[in-house]
């Protein structure tokens, strides 16, 4: 049976980068707890979306200089659009409305912001889709320079893939990116070629994977892109579908199609898949997370549209670390939102 956990609110318009976080209420309760078949479940944890939530509390002499000087001015997500946590588990967020990246380390409470909108050389201008390494190297797709942004874990640049002559960019739209260190292997979704590039780490153009249509392996607008075992899991956006490859491109399976009613597709965003092997689906319009079995059966859904704890407007990316901890991209409301899935563990393959 399909479930729910909340429910409704407007959308808000994409605010400056000044302008005060949104946040949800003290007083407002965190929505309650989806209990699932086999006695799983999913909790929801919490949301952040500024500097300020991942530094410690200020000691009396630095409220006294606040009193002064006032207060610092913290970073706040302004259009946060995919997440990935690395091997320390920090949380790397790409944010195009700030033309950077934020890293939160709430273990360690320190935070970092990086970007290269005003070099003269490879400038980095609409950070869209993270992937990192084993080594935690931060990769970002640019959809307007049309390259791929490589940095250390520490945010220090490292080099551009795709900065041809003139400095404009190979790719159309690159969007979704997934990074196989074993392999060697980058695999980059050109939303607007209608193709996905498999690259080795030096940039060079393996092989090509797909064509503009409906058929199995073609695609239409393909935006994000996953690495699960020997398998690409692919938003294959105006197709309204999530397609399974392996990783030479032969199509397996599909899942998904046009239409208003649970379990259809109108707008997919952002994919991961959980210790179970179950593939979760951000429905950027409706404004829930979706869950499908590999045999693309609705499990069960979280979210609706709202401001509230466990609501959202125009949610984005999407990931899933190794512990079933969610990560959803709330864009609208500038934050991201975290759930927990307690299941029954198989295991699951890094990336």
């Amino acid at each position: 049976m399909v479930l729910s956990l909340v429910c409704a609110s407007v959308l808000l318009s994409t605010p400056a980068w000044g302008a005060r976080q949104p946040k949800v209420k003290s007083a407002e309760p965190a929505p309650p707890d989806l209990l699932l078949e086999g006695g799983r479940r999913l909790t929801f944890e919490r949301t952040f979306g500024s500097e300020r939530e991942v530094k410690p509390k200020r000691g009396f002499w630095k409220r006294m200089l606040d009193v002064v000087a006032g207060e610092p001015n913290f970073k706040v997500l302004i259009r946060p659009y995919s997440v990935v946590t690395d091997s320390r588990g920090r949380i790397i967020v790409t944010d195009p409305g700030a033309a950077g990246i934020h890293i939160f380390d709430f273990a360690g409470q320190k935070y970092k912001f990086f970007s290269r909108r005003d070099k003269e050389k490879d400038a980095m201008l609409a950070p869209q889709c993270v992937a990192v390494d084993t080594e935690d190297n931060i990769y970002v797709t640019d959809s307007e320079a049309g390259k791929i942004f490589v940095f250390d874990s520490n945010g220090k640049y490292q080099r551009a893939i795709g900065s041809i002559k003139g400095g404009e960019g190979y790719f159309k739209r690159p969007t979704g990116i997934a990074v196989d260190s074993a392999a060697q292997r980058i695999y980059v979704t050109d939303t607007l070629r209608n193709k996905i590039f498999m690259l080795d780490l030096q940039g060079s153009v393996l092989q090509v994977i797909g064509q503009n249509g409906g058929g199995n392996g073609e695609f239409n607008f393909p935006t994000e892109v996953r690495l699960d075992e020997q398998n690409l899991i692919v938003v294959d956006a105006m197709n309204f579908r999530i397609q399974t490859l392996d990783r030479s491109g032969a199509f397996r399976s599909s899942i998904g199609q046009l239409g208003d009613s649970s379990g259809a597709m109108f707008r997919p965003k952002g994919v991961a898949i959980d210790s179970e092997g179950d593939l979760y689906v951000v429905e950027g319009l409706w404004g829930i997370v979706q869950v499908f079995n590999r045999q693309g059966d609705l499990l069960y859904y979280f979210g609706k549209r709202g401001t509230g704890a466990g609501q959202f407007q125009l949610p984005a990316g999407l990931f899933i670390d190794h512990d079933d901890r969610i990560f959803v991209v709330d864009s609208i409301n500038r934050r991201i939102q975290v759930f927990h899935y307690f299941g029954i563990k198989h295991g699951k393959e890094g990336m």
